[in-house]
């Protein structure tokens, strides 16, 4: 590889995008995997899973990709943990199946483990010296909560404070724990693109106009807002129609403002879609070069306000948005095409996120 292959001028207006062979090429698509996923921070779910003392959820952080299995726990103390799902003996899958247990028994060869993941007791292991210590103890998974959402990660880059900052303090007012998962409104997408265009395609309301005509009556696509953070991007999309925005509270910073939607993605792989209804998770799961698996995860707090705005129909919205990145996909493989030039005004989200991966993948 060039010893600069991924260099992004930090200036927009200069800047050419990612180099076509990022979205094709398996070096690239490896590489990503231990400097990129590994080191960041991944969506688990809500604490709803685990509401009383003596549940156990097992994990696997991206299944496909980093396959990295944890173990969510809540203790006798009521307190929740986030451990490696794996035998600190042999190394075999601890815990299998959601349920309630007065602790973990590996049935390989009977090893056992507090809640908090502390060793226990093993059968057979009399006279072997400095048996126990820590390194017996299951280890803990670095893990964050914020209210009722929870997230993990293997090796993380930065804490989750400074990942997230800028989101809590904005969303702060909106009562998080009111959220109720629906799986009627989640599902799984294979979309046939690299996992970084699909993430391309996110960060720009640049295609809106051009690709999804009814979000497009439901915005108010001048007003249209971009911020740029340090792990992060927020697109803000001020609705068409008052009726159709937030109520906001006066602890708002954005008080008076008829905002339809904030749409967050948090680096590498994550969006957080607020709108009057709940939130839309969606996580991106990279497959192969050319598929990604994206994960979209329904929370509600007012079912009256589910049909109508910019959360109306995000069903629609991601097949018109999987046609068109596949689309892509096709293109950025063709021998013609190396790299492209950004709009300052609508893809500056898309520059970040090219820049960020830059830094990270060295």
């Amino acid at each position: 590889m060039d010893p600069h292959p991924l260099h992004i001028d930090p200036d927009v207006a200069r800047a050419h995008t990612l180099p076509a062979e990022f979205y094709r090429d398996s070096a690239w698509f490896e590489r990503a995997r231990e400097r990129v996923f590994a080191r960041s921070w991944q969506f688990l779910g809500d604490a709803d899973r685990l509401k009383t003392s003596g549940q156990v959820v097992p994990l696997t952080l991206l299944e496909g990709y980093l396959d990295e299995p944890v173990l969510l726990t809540r203790d006798e103390s009521d307190r929740l943990h986030c451990l490696a799902n794996v035998c600190t003996h042999r190394g075999n899958l601890l815990c299998e199946g959601e349920g309630h247990v007065p602790g973990l028994r590996c049935r390989y060869h009977g090893r056992r483990f507090g809640l908090d993941g502390r060793f226990a007791s093993m059968p057979g292991f009399e006279g072997v010296e400095g048996f126990p210590c820590k390194d017996d103890d299951l280890p803990r998974v670095p893990f964050a909560r914020w209210d009722k959402l929870l997230f993990a990660a293997v090796d993380p880059l930065m804490p989750f404070e400074e990942w997230s900052a800028e989101m809590r303090a904005r969303i702060g007012w909106m009562p998080l724990g009111d959220l109720v998962f629906e799986p009627t409104l989640s599902r799984d997408y294979l979309v046939k693109a690299n996992w970084a265009l699909y993430c391309d395609n996110y960060l720009e309301g640049f295609h809106v106009p051009y690709v999804h005509p009814a979000l497009t009556k439901a915005l108010d696509l001048n007003a249209y807002a971009v911020e740029l953070h340090r792990w992060s991007v927020l697109q803000i999309g001020m609705a068409a129609r008052p009726e159709e925005a937030f109520d906001l509270p006066l602890g708002s910073p954005d008080h008076g403002k008829p905002i339809a939607a904030y749409y967050y993605w948090l680096f590498p792989n994550l969006m957080l879609n607020f709108y009057p209804w709940g939130l839309s998770v969606n996580v991106v799961t990279p497959l192969a070069p050319d598929r990604t698996r994206v994960r979209f995860l329904s929370y509600v707090r007012d079912r009256s306000k589910l049909a109508s705005g910019a959360g109306a129909d995000l069903d629609k919205v991601e097949r018109e948005d999987e046609d068109i990145v596949e689309r892509v996909q096709k293109g950025v493989s063709s021998r013609s095409y190396q790299r492209g030039r950004f709009s300052p005004r609508w893809e500056a989200g898309v520059h970040k996120f090219h820049r960020l991966l830059a830094e990270v993948m060295g």
